[in-house]
């Protein structure tokens, strides 16, 4: 009877230990599997370094890092390479908006003049307000106006650029250096929609104004102190350069560098992080705006900023709301079935998205600028990480 006992112990010990040694294996060949497909894609495409994180219900479970930071040297691309998040950076933006709104600095629906130094008028429709919603979901009818804004509001090699309360005076107002009435859409705010930097430039301007801080010392203050985002600033004079990725751009057969840039309009696309600072940050949003023990908003504010803000009664004529929607800075994408946002800039393309459920969360940060025909690389390889969290998250389930 005792043999017969002890056998028994013995072959539930042994397959319980096959078992694990068996889920063991099957995460080695996974990671193997994801290490394989992100390396291939890269060295087709030419992309010198990539990092990358995965937040499976609200918790960082995963995170890696390829190629280079700088190819020359030979530095690595890790999790804590610092880089410029390109239009990520609005999120954060967003948030300011509804920090300076809970302390009641701001309204999300006064007219922006009451707030502004100068008038900011559509001469398309003089007598209509713009409100910081309007700015905040593409809606306000200020738009971009190109080449303009690529050719100048990017200062390159330690240039200084403009300051934003002069560019945006200069832009907007009648009489300005760079008034147009193509900085205007004819329509009024919130019937069409047209994404537009500029716009998020004048959003976090205001914010200036009304706290009394600039963007950089309030973000500071409201983001990265709390959430510990030692490695976080708003400006290459905020950062650990050394640890800051150099950026390149695929040019034909060729990978050349590109001179770090700063911009006049920082608050649409000026943010600098780490994929592993960056995860803190995302997951403070998905968990109603608390990461551990520190809360950067309140629950009903990160409800109402990440609400999907059109809808059938209220939307812009040019949008169907099964493939685009918005929050206060914060964006949908793949036919709105996922919400956060991406970024494109000389040198870099960057993805943070979540499934609506807040399930599943990629971060990736490309330093490395593709032509529009290779685009799809950064999206399969995004897609790719996605599933690779699906099969992380039925791992976790069938180990439990």
């Amino acid at each position: 009877m005792k043999l017969k006992f002890t056998l028994i112990i013995f072959l539930k010990s042994t397959i319980f230990c096959t078992n694990i040694l068996a889920q063991s294996f099957n995460k080695e060949i996974q990671q193997a599997s994801i290490d394989s497909f992100i390396q291939n894609k890269m060295n087709r495409a030419g992309i010198v370094g990539i990092g990358a994180s995965i937040i499976i219900d609200k918790k960082l479970v995963w995170t890696s890092g390829y190629g280079y930071a700088d190819k020359e040297a030979k530095v690595p691309f890790t999790p804590s390479t610092i880089m410029n998040i390109a239009s990520i950076s609005k999120t954060f933006t967003g948030i300011c908006i509804m920090k300076a709104v809970e302390e009641g600095k701001v309204s999300l629906d006064e007219d922006i003049n009451n707030y502004l130094p100068f008038k900011v008028m559509n001469p398309n429709c003089p007598s209509e307000k713009i409100t910081l919603r309007h700015l905040a979901t593409h809606t306000s009818g200020l738009i971009d106006r190109y080449p303009f804004y690529t050719d100048s509001t990017y200062y390159y090699g330690g240039r200084k650029p403009e300051p934003l309360d002069e560019f945006l005076k200069n832009y907007f107002v009648e009489g300005g250096k760079h008034y147009s009435k193509d900085n205007f859409l004819n329509a009024k705010p919130g019937t069409k929609r047209d994404y537009s930097n500029i716009g998020a430039g004048l959003a976090g301007y205001i914010i200036e104004l009304k706290t009394g801080k600039s963007l950089h010392e309030y973000a500071k203050k409201n983001i990265f102190k709390p959430l510990k985002m030692q490695n976080s600033g708003w400006a290459l004079n905020e950062v650990d350069i050394a640890k800051h990725s150099k950026l390149y751009e695929k040019k034909g057969d060729s990978i050349v560098q590109i001179q770090l840039y700063e911009g006049t309009t920082y608050p649409d696309g000026g943010v600098r992080t780490s994929v592993q600072e960056l995860s803190k940050f995302f997951i403070s949003i998905l968990n109603n705006g608390k990461y551990k023990k520190t809360s950067i908003l309140k629950k009903e504010t990160v409800e109402e900023m990440l609400r999907f803000q059109y809808t059938e009664n209220n939307k812009p004529d040019n949008v169907k709301l099964n493939k685009i929607n918005q929050g206060i800075f914060w964006a949908t994408k793949l036919g709105t079935t996922r919400i956060g946002h991406n970024g494109s800039d000389p040198g870099v393309r960057t993805f943070m998205l979540s499934d609506l459920k807040k399930e599943f969360a990629i971060i990736v940060f490309f330093n490395t600028s593709l032509d529009e025909e290779s685009e799809e690389v950064f999206f399969g390889i995004y897609e790719e990480l996605y599933k690779y969290a699906k099969d992380l998250k039925a791992k976790q389930t069938t180990s439990r």
